[in-house]
């Protein structure tokens, strides 16, 4: 069979790489994949620590960034952490992302691990959906200096310490001053984002075609303090007047502690995550089963 990606690249979870739950991607179902896909007409590679964790050695392999300048396509195999860690680093080559999800359905990992042979044969000809995801781009400044910067697909979260009290901060949006607010911390998410912490915390859902945040407070002192969706052409400013053990998250998967006077700047990042779902994907079919909407037809 003749597919329509050249060059496909197999990246699965593993440990070293992946703070969640569980083990690595099965070796069987990694092999099984490059079997399928080779038998497609693709040539097939594995990342590189991904091929090292699972044990799969009858295939190339390849680095993340060279999987970027040089494959067409990348499955990767694992939960929402792993296609959050993998969609940052290769947003800016423009690569395709398909999500196999190894547990339960993923928010954008949404073919399910014994479905995906069934759902990737018409895909690899070409019949999918596209669906592209902005990412945030995020600075630390300290003094007027850049101490840390990174991006993030579906939040930047600034949070007290485990052990301490109330941050106090204060909030602007394009140089404009919102509010200081006395808070566990505040939420800065993506569409993306918003059926994570943001939505644990009370926020609304965004769907991933509105340009644009949610502001989320977390546990705010005054309950006035609500959460606001604003135009992500904007840029948003946190900076740390009060608190102790403070820090900045980015999807969770990296960390910046911050010191009072700190200023977290958020703006929309130049990139976007490329995701291919199924023909006839549905971001509400998504949000139905993992937010465990009813589903029925009828009216009572």
């Amino acid at each position: 069979m003749s597919s329509h990606f050249r060059h496909v690249a197999l990246i699965g979870k593993h440990p070293a790489s992946v703070a969640v739950s569980g083990g690595g991607t099965p070796r069987a179902a990694l092999e099984d994949m490059a079997q399928f896909l080779q038998a497609q007409g693709c040539e097939v590679c594995i990342e590189r620590e991904t091929a090292a964790h699972a044990g799969v050695h009858a295939h190339a392999t390849l680095d993340v960034p060279s999987i970027g300048r040089e494959c067409d396509l990348c499955l990767v195999v694992g939960g929402d952490g792993t296609m959050l860690g993998i969609g940052r680093q290769l947003a800016p080559f423009g690569v395709p992302l398909i999500g196999v999800n190894q547990g339960r359905l993923g928010f954008i990992t949404d073919i399910r691990l014994d479905e995906w042979r069934t759902v990737l044969t018409p895909m690899l000809r070409g019949e999918y959906d596209e669906d592209r995801r902005r990412l945030m781009h995020a600075r630390v400044m300290r003094d007027g200096q850049c101490v840390f910067d990174a991006l993030a697909m579906n939040d930047v979260v600034v949070n007290r310490g485990a052990t301490s009290g109330m941050v106090e901060l204060r909030v602007e949006v394009d140089g404009h001053f919102v509010a200081n607010q006395r808070s566990d911390g505040l939420i800065v998410a993506s569409p993306t984002g918003s059926t994570a912490y943001a939505l644990s915390a009370g926020g609304p859902l965004l769907h991933p075609s509105n340009p644009g945040w949610v502001l989320v407070p977390i546990a705010p002192h005054t309950l006035s303090n609500r959460p606001i969706v604003l135009n992500d052409a904007g840029e948003v400013t946190i900076e740390l007047v009060a608190g102790r053990d403070a820090s900045a998250n980015f999807d969770m998967q990296s960390l910046a502690s911050l010191l009072h006077g700190d200023r977290v700047t958020v703006c929309r990042s130049q990139h976007q995550v490329r995701f291919l779902h199924p023909r006839g994907w549905s971001y509400f079919d998504t949000l139905r089963e993992k937010l465990h909407w009813y589903g029925g037809g009828g009216t009572s």
